[in-house]
């Protein structure tokens, strides 16, 4: 039998409601004159995904010449381990990597092919937000988690990509020849692009259709994957450039100096308070306050010394840098009330997930204020 010349890349688990009709659908989409195969790479489903997919197969293996090829791993691994599993598994020279829930529509896959054919890039993105891509069926805090972990990817990672976040996406398979990957969470293509430096890229659009069949796998756990993975990108980024120039890490590693700092300020502030409310038999209203007060001094000392690194302390200078930075708290406190009002009231988003998206960006706005105006630095350096 001929190798394929493309290869596509689909992990499932419990699809039995999609897999026949997504593997049609490929079958289909697929122009006749390229050899193709389609790998499931199943994580031992126990709705019986991987034999639907065999079945589908034999029924169709004297009238095509498109060819599945099933992989039954023995536990559920994770999606990207999944992915890496078949791109090993690959006899394609070019791999397509896609869901099986139809929020990847096939169709697209002949416009990615011809893209990669004309512009001779290396990597073709199914994007959902260059021109004429769309997200449809998402509520409004899903669409905000996205913007927000896409914003993360392009700006602390130095990724140019729309849609660096997408699961849907082509490329020739040299690109990945020889690099380790880390295969945490569900976003390969955010790992390839950290770790391909230099290759060409282009995107087409497209609309994200959220499931209609099946359980969706977003959860706390994979947004708990996805901090660890950055992190890792991150760190990777770090530790190939020691000498490092990109404005984007510099930045990151302040705000993430910052972040930790404010951490610490809520130990501070609990404890301070207790102290206060029990030693010195103060109203529990005072002793927040003092707490409050104490854990503000205790961030602004941090923070100048070893986040802006500013070693002058000079008495004048201090006053008026630390009367400055008690001022920009206070309005990080607000912009934090704010948007848990505004989410929960407003957007009926539930307040656990209101209160967590209002402190990142009451911190992260806090962050910008002091460092532009408290310790007098450009905000994107």
């Amino acid at each position: 039998m001929k190798s394929a010349e493309i290869s596509i890349i689909v992990p499932t688990y419990n699809e039995s409601e999609n897999i026949c009709r997504i593997l049609e659908g490929i079958q289909k989409s697929i122009p006749k004159e390229i050899m193709a195969e389609t790998i499931v790479v199943d994580d031992n489903s126990p709705d019986h995904t991987a034999k639907m997919a065999e079945e589908y197969f034999s029924s169709i293996r004297e009238k095509t010449g498109h060819t599945i090829n099933v992989i039954k791993r023995k536990a559920k691994d994770g999606l990207s381990s999944a992915i890496l599993n078949g791109i090993q598994q690959a006899s394609g020279n070019t791999i397509v990597v896609m869901d099986s829930d139809f929020s990847h529509p096939p169709h697209i896959i002949p416009k990615m092919i011809e893209t990669l054919r004309k512009t001779s890039c290396d990597i073709v993105i199914a994007s959902r937000y260059v021109k004429g891509g769309s997200i449809q069926g998402w509520p409004f805090k899903r669409k905000l988690m996205s913007k927000v972990a896409t914003t993360i990817a392009k700006k602390g990672l130095g990724i140019s990509s729309q849609d660096p976040m997408s699961g849907f996406f082509l490329f020739k398979k040299n690109i990945i020849k020889g690099l380790k990957f880390d295969a945490i969470g569900y976003k390969v293509l955010l790992e390839i692009l950290v770790k391909t430096k230099g290759v060409k890229i282009q995107e087409v659009p497209y609309t994200f259709t959220d499931r209609k069949e099946g359980e969706s796998k977003l959860g706390a756990e994979t947004i708990f994957d996805y901090c660890k993975s950055v992190w890792n990108l991150y760190k990777y980024g770090r530790k190939v450039r020691k000498d490092e120039k990109r404005t984007s890490v510099r930045f990151l590693s302040k705000a993430a100096r910052f972040f930790t700092v404010g951490a610490s300020g809520l130990a501070v502030n609990y404890l301070a308070s207790v102290l206060f409310s029990f030693s010195a038999d103060m109203w529990y209203l005072h002793a927040t306050v003092m707490g409050i007060m104490f854990s503000i001094t205790s961030n602004f000392i941090l923070n100048k010394y070893w986040t802006f690194e500013d070693k002058d302390f000079a008495v004048r200078r201090t006053l008026v840098q630390y009367g400055k930075f008690a001022g920009f708290s206070s309005i990080g406190a607000l912009v934090q009330l704010g948007m848990v009002y505004y989410l929960v009231d407003m957007n009926n988003v539930t307040y656990p997930i209101a209160l967590v998206l209002a402190v990142g960006i009451a911190a992260f706005s806090n962050f910008v204020l002091n460092k532009k105006w408290t310790f007098k630095e450009k905000v994107w350096s």
